[in-house]
C-alpha cells in the first residue's frame, strides 16, 4: 500500500490517503490475527511483518510532512521522537544482528494503535494531545526493543516483552555454565 499512498500524498489527496492508510492498517491486522489463529507463525513471517511495518511507518511520516508540512512544523518535536522511536530500534538491531529484529512486543503494539489513532485526529484536525500522549508510548517501546536487543545474545523473533529476554539472557548463562562444566550452587 505505500506506493498508493506517496500516490495519494503526491496528488494532495489527504482524505483518501486516510482511508488508504485505515485500509493498511487494518489488513496489517487481521494478517497477524489470523497468522495467530490459522497456526501459521513462521520466523520469516514475523520478519516480513516487521519489513512491511517499517515501511508503513516510513511512508506515513514522509507523506505526513509531504501532506500536512504546517502540521508536522508545529508538532515537530513529538513527531521527531516518534519517528527516532520507530527507527532507533530496528537501526541497534540491524548494527548487533545484521538483520531487521523482530520482537512484536506488547509496548509496540499498544503504541502503533495510539500512534495511529493519534495520527488521525491530528490530521484531520480533531485533536492534537491523542498524538502527543502516543508520543510517550512509543518512547517507552523503543526503549523496550533496545533494551531487549541489547540483553540477548543472537537475533530472535517474536520476544514480547523485556521480561522474556531476561529469561532467554538467563537461559543462555545457565548453558554457558553447562557447556564450561560450571554448575550453579543454591
Amino acid at each position: 500500500m505505500a506506493p498508493v499512498l506517496f500516490y495519494l500524498a503526491f496528488t494532495q489527496q489527504p482524505y483518501w490517503f486516510i482511508g488508504v492508510l485505515l485500509f493498511a492498517v487494518f489488513t496489517d491486522v487481521l494478517d497477524g490475527f489470523l497468522a495467530r489463529i490459522l497456526n501459521q507463525i513462521t520466523p520469516m513471517g514475523s520478519r516480513l511483518d516487521s519489513c512491511g511495518d517499517f515501511i508503513i511507518y516510513s511512508t506515513m511520516a514522509i507523506c505526513a510532512w509531504i501532506l500536512w508540512p504546517d502540521i508536522i512544523l508545529r508538532e515537530k518535536l513529538y513527531f521527531i521522537i516518534i519517528v527516532l522511536s520507530f527507527t532507533l530500534p530496528v537501526l541497534i538491531g540491524f548494527i548487533k544482528f545484521h538483520t531487521v529484529s523482530s520482537y512484536h512486543t506488547w509496548s509496540v503494539k499498544l503504541a502503533v494503535a495510539i500512534t495511529v489513532i493519534g495520527y488521525i485526529l491530528l490530521f484531520t484536525g480533531l485533536l492534537d494531545w491523542p498524538f502527543r500522549l502516543a508520543t510517550l508510548f512509543c518512547l517507552y517501546a523503543a526503549i523496550e526493543e533496545i533494551t531487549i536487543t541489547l540483553l540477548i545474545q543472537h537475533e530472535r523473533v517474536d520476544v514480547r516483552t523485556v521480561w522474556q529476554a531476561l529469561k532467554y539472557k538467563q537461559e543462555n548463562k545457565v548453558a554457558a555454565n553447562e557447556a564450561s562444566g560450571k554448575t550453579s550452587e543454591y
